[in-house]
């Protein structure tokens, strides 16, 4: 290139105007997220629309199609709506047109769908050339006053035409149908609630604006699903979700027990909670009788067979009976009739989504344009804003039309009350209308009008006509002008208006809001002594009684004993992983024998960067003394670690550097804590100083540490003191028991340092004296 040849690329932008890449892919990522996020997957709190639902109903009461319209075509009213207002693919629109219409996935259907639609079972809707459509009469709430001045109209996207931005919804159906939607870095999951409950909340928030949030709990104790079911959480848990803006709720199917001949019965399950299906159930079913081997596993796991034998033995058939008479009829046929009914229904509904959760997350853009999630209260307040100034601007608009109304009208008096002279200025005037204007003082409206009046309503009973009807419009103008100009008048109309579309609308609550406990199930097991045994590389076993010689345990060559517990079958064995997450295993599913048995490992699902350190199997009931290496420490039963998944849970803290020291058993008579530090210190202090936690931690300070010294030990010990374990001359093991005056130079507060014993034994190990 010639050096005198301009360079297109600096030239054609000054250099006020350079965008950097990065700026430039940022900014127009962020208009993409606020384009998805605003545009397409959230509802708005005013009317509960997303815009493709908006546009389609809005299209739809265009072309006529009200609930007593012949339906038209679906592919006529999606081509209409990507024609005038929604240039996206055909599909998409036409899937939530379908949304709209289906019963079982909204509360409150805006569209009376003819022909297939879906169903519950995942099945789809016939291509839009095959169905057909129009709006439902509950429609009317959002779109009645749609010309009455109610809202604001914007441009299409090619300004040809325009669109509501929002729709005059007459009660909040961001509440009433919920929505479901995934946007960029948000998403949204509504649940549907009963009108009635609603339309009752907005009118006790209308009366008392400060209405605190357990009195519109009250008023809406929770969803109602368009399926009914049951939700079995707490009230604390559905008000806390709902304070928020979030949470989870526990919901279930509703079953039936139907008695047959010769003393047989099977349990029908009639209502399912949402996003659960007949097929999916069945599904899982079939899944869980004729299971398939995992991805990389040679053989069935253990829980798999164990849900396989225990559903074959109770279930000997299901069936699907659902159709036009019963939107769901699931049956379940026993093995036998002998077997415990609320057994055989708990099992069911541990081991599918007869149970399950539903999702609480009030995610929607508010009254501010913002996208945020909201409380029910800040729901309610906005909508009823939202509803304040849609009254006020229907008034104003009406005003308006009546003023203009009475204006004409009074023109028209005045001609009958001038006619002869009217006419003779008509017939005889070159520019009739300005002659009009300054005869008789008109406005340009009230002449015009004059000039385009038939001769047929010259007559004298017009006269009478026009005189009733500014009488009414008087009276109208003044109770308009009333309404606007008093905010309790203004109260009492949308309280009016409210509680007659509950009336005409409302119907009752379909899902049972009643506490139960989650459905679990435990597999029977046979209460027999077992001895639990582990080994130094983590292999485990369950051998049955107590009192065996570990001489007799055989193990892989470079393997030994860690420890052998005594328990029952029922019992746990809990293993403590190196960053202090617990993992739990039923003493009943080890697998016992001869053999080695096997890894604990492949019995759970390991933290990504830890190893197993520590076992014990005991019963749930059974206390432990946890501590780390850092000298922190407490107190939680086997119970409290146990968990429903592999995985684990997190319940100890451990700081960087630090590790979980072995866990010890609390003793009947415990009454004071020794803990032995790295160099040889002693503290015992009174156990009345430590912490319980149910829900693990870090716990408190056991012991003041050195820099670079550790805890080695901390156990719980009775009067009878602790025993000193370590090595003499020579090297030989050796115990000394610390009893009464002995113990007493080491007893003082926690978090002390204590003191070396007095002893010849260079200390290893404590462990708790025993009485007697």
């Amino acid at each position: 290139m010639d050096d005198n040849t301009p360079d297109l690329f600096t030239e054609a932008v000054p250099a006020d105007d350079f965008l950097t890449l990065g700026n430039y892919a940022e900014r127009a990522y962020l208009d993409y997220a606020v384009s998805v996020v605003k545009g397409r997957a959230l509802p708005d709190v005013c009317d509960g629309q997303k815009p493709v639902q908006r546009r389609i109903l809005y299209a739809m009461n265009e072309m006529g199609l009200a609930d007593n319209a012949k339906p038209v075509k679906s592919a006529r009213v999606v081509g209409d709506v990507l024609g005038k207002y929604h240039p996206h693919g055909d599909q998409s629109a036409y899937d939530a047109l379908v949304r709209l219409a289906q019963d079982f996935s909204m509360r409150y259907p805006l569209i009376d769908g003819q022909g297939n639609f879906g169903s519950r079972d995942g099945d789809g809707a016939a291509a839009m050339r095959y169905t057909e459509a129009r709006l439902t009469p509950i429609a009317k709430l959002l779109l009645d006053e749609i010309n009455q001045g109610t809202v604001d109209f914007m441009p299409n996207y090619d300004g040809s035409f325009e669109e509501p931005k929002l729709l005059p919804a007459r009660l909040p159906f961001v509440l009433l149908n919920g929505a479901s939607g995934i946007a960029v870095g948000l998403a949204t999951e509504i649940p549907s609630h009963n009108l009635r409950e609603v339309a009752a909340a907005a009118v006790a928030m209308i009366r008392n604006p400060k209405l605190s949030h357990a009195e519109v709990m009250q008023l809406v104790p929770g969803p109602d699903f368009p399926g009914g079911g049951q939700i079995i959480s707490s009230e604390a848990e559905i008000a806390a979700a709902y304070e928020t803006g979030r949470g989870s709720l526990k919901v279930r199917a509703r079953w039936k027990i139907e008695e047959m001949a010769r003393g047989q019965w099977q349990v029908v399950f009639t209502e399912l909670p949402p996003n659960t299906s007949g097929q999916k159930v069945l599904e899982e079913i079939e899944e869980q009788t004729n299971p398939k081997i995992k991805l990389g596993k040679k053989t069935l796991t253990p829980e798999q067979l164990q849900t396989k034998q225990t559903m074959l033995a109770l279930l000997d058939a299901v069936r699907d009976e659902s159709g036009k008479d019963a939107p769901v009829r699931l049956v379940f046929e026993p093995k036998s009739s002998r077997i415990d009914q609320t057994e055989f229904v708990n099992t069911l509904l541990a081991h599918t989504s007869l149970e399950s959760n539903a999702s609480l997350n009030l995610v929607m853009v508010g009254a501010d344009g913002r996208p945020r999630q909201k409380g029910i209260s800040e729901i309610l307040g906005e909508w009823i804003g939202f509803r304040f100034a849609t009254v006020t601007r229907r008034t104003q608009h009406r005003l308006m039309k009546v003023d203009d109304r009475i204006h004409i009208l009074e023109g028209r008096m005045i001609v009958f009350l001038n006619i002869d002279e009217v006419i003779r200025i008509i017939r005889e005037s070159d520019e009739p209308k300005s002659a009009l204007i300054s005869a008789f003082g008109l406005s340009d409206r009230q002449a015009e009008d004059i000039l385009e009046i038939r001769l047929r309503q010259l007559a004298r009973l017009e006269k009478i006509k026009i005189e009733k009807e500014l009488s009414e419009l008087r009276d109208e103008k003044a109770k308009l002008e009333e309404l606007l100009g008093s905010e309790p008048a203004m109260k009492r109309l949308l309280i009016k208006e409210i509680e007659g579309d509950a009336k005409q609308y409302g119907d009752a609550r379909r899902t049972l809001i009643q506490q139960e406990k989650r459905a679990t199930f435990e597999a029977r097991v046979v209460d027999e002594p077992v001895t639990v045994v582990v080994s130094q590389k983590g292999w485990v076993r369950a051998l049955k009684g107590h009192a065996l010689d570990p001489a007799g345990f055989t193990f892989k060559a470079g393997d030994g004993l860690y420890a052998a517990f005594q328990c029952r079958t029922p019992d746990m064995l809990i293993a403590w992983g190196s960053k202090g997450r617990v993992y739990s295993v039923p003493v009943a599913t080890l697998p016992g024998g001869r053999g080695d048995g096997v890894p604990v490992t492949s019995l759970i699902e390991l933290e990504s960067g830890t190893y197993l350190m520590h076992y014990y199997a005991a019963s749930t009931d059974q206390a432990l003394l946890l501590a780390s290496s850092n000298g922190f420490g407490f107190v939680a039963k086997v119970g409290d670690m146990v968990s429903r998944v592999k995985a684990g849970k997190a319940f100890m803290t451990i700081d960087e550097g630090a590790t979980p020291l072995a866990p010890m058993p609390m003793l009947p008579d415990a009454a004071q804590v020794a803990c032995l530090s790295g160099a040889g210190r002693l503290l015992v202090f009174s156990f009345d100083e430590m912490k319980t936690l149910s829900g693990g931690g870090r716990g408190v300070t056991l012991m003041a540490l050195d820099d670079k010294e550790a805890l080695a030990q901390a156990l719980a010990i009775g009067k009878a003191g602790v025993v000193l374990q370590g090595t003499g001359r020579g090297g030989k093991q050796q115990e000394e028991t610390l009893a009464g005056a002995a113990l007493a130079p080491h007893v003082g507060k926690r978090a002390r340092k204590g003191r070396a014993p007095d002893t010849k034994l260079k200390v290893q190990a404590l462990r708790p004296a025993l009485a007697g």
